[in-house]
């Protein structure tokens, strides 16, 4: 069967996976559906753009800043070696979406590197978060701002992991979380912009998790993680994960970039708890993050 370079160009095109081409001096010089989709950045807005020109600014587990230190795409350029690596892309919305990437070089006729190819697929389980939007929207368990759950839906399901933990020993975490000068925020830029900054902080949070952990708006700019089966050191582990993406997303506004941080207060189900008791637990660790210079997790 002999395919015609139009023929390469669809199957290129209707990929699952986002795939992109950058040349010597890493321009973006092809961009497919998939990447659009993935993404939210169309082909027109990023071809003839650097790779770190605030479009996907890659960040690893750590929160560090991949297009501003060791890029898998430039190293591969670099030794002509192909890489694989699971980073955190920006998402156009502003959150951040984890992704495996498969990078490889492109050479000319003689072997010498030309450019790379990259190939990034979501690895966020969007068919769990998706049933769990449809379950919550029939019973109106919904916030609809950030399409997380809502504080009634997770009162709800803190008495059922009580009982669990009781009856059965299965230990639960909570990560209380909380957008740092929000309030700064709203005043500054406007309300529209604060609902964009708590949609990204959502959208981050939740793709970032386990699909067994449940995230609710607690009210306000107040985030709550019922976390399953977990320990202290795994949770604080969890939490500090989605503190530094928080960290590392953005949203454009005019002048530059709107970054926004979170405080968390973490802690574990204890033998004596009440619901009660474990939620004013992590307020008050919450509060200390928040004394001791905010942007920071506090685990008791």
């Amino acid at each position: 069967m002999n395919l015609t370079a139009d023929s390469y160009h669809r199957i290129v095109e209707n990929l699952h996976d986002g795939l992109y081409i950058v040349d010597r001096d890493r321009i973006i010089r092809y961009w497919n559906k998939a990447a659009e989709h993935i993404s939210g950045f169309a082909a027109t807005e990023v071809i003839g753009k650097s790779c770190a020109d605030n479009i996907l600014t890659h960040v690893d587990g750590g929160g560090n800043n991949l297009c501003l230190g060791p890029c898998p795409l430039a190293a591969t350029m670099g030794d002509g070696e192909g890489r694989e690596a699971e980073v955190f892309l920006h998402h156009k919305s502003g959150h951040r979406v984890p992704v495996a990437v498969r990078v490889r070089p492109l050479t000319d006729d003689v072997g010498a590197v030309t450019g790379a190819v990259e190939i990034f697929s979501d690895l966020t389980d969007r068919k769990a978060i998706e049933q769990r939007i449809k379950e919550l929207e029939e019973l109106a368990f919904l916030d609809t701002l950030t399409r997380l759950a809502n504080r009634r839906y997770m009162e709800r399901e803190l008495g059922v992991r009580l009982e669990e933990f009781r009856r059965f020993r299965v230990p639960f975490g909570i990560l209380f979380m909380d957008i740092d000068h929000f309030k700064k925020i709203n005043d500054a830029y406007g309300h529209d912009v604060g609902d964009r900054v708590l949609r990204f902080a959502a959208d981050t949070m939740v793709r970032n998790s386990r699909p067994f952990d449940l995230l609710a708006r607690w009210g306000g700019e107040e985030f709550l993680g019922l976390i399953r089966n977990i320990t202290a050191r795994p949770l604080e582990d969890l939490g500090e994960r989605l503190r530094r993406l928080v960290a590392q997303s953005y949203i454009p506004v005019p002048g530059g970039e709107l970054h926004a941080t979170v405080s968390i207060g973490a802690t574990v189900i204890g033998e004596d708890d009440t619901i009660d008791s474990v939620i004013k637990r992590a307020d008050a660790l919450l509060y200390e993050s928040k004394k001791g210079g905010r942007n920071r997790l506090t685990l008791g």
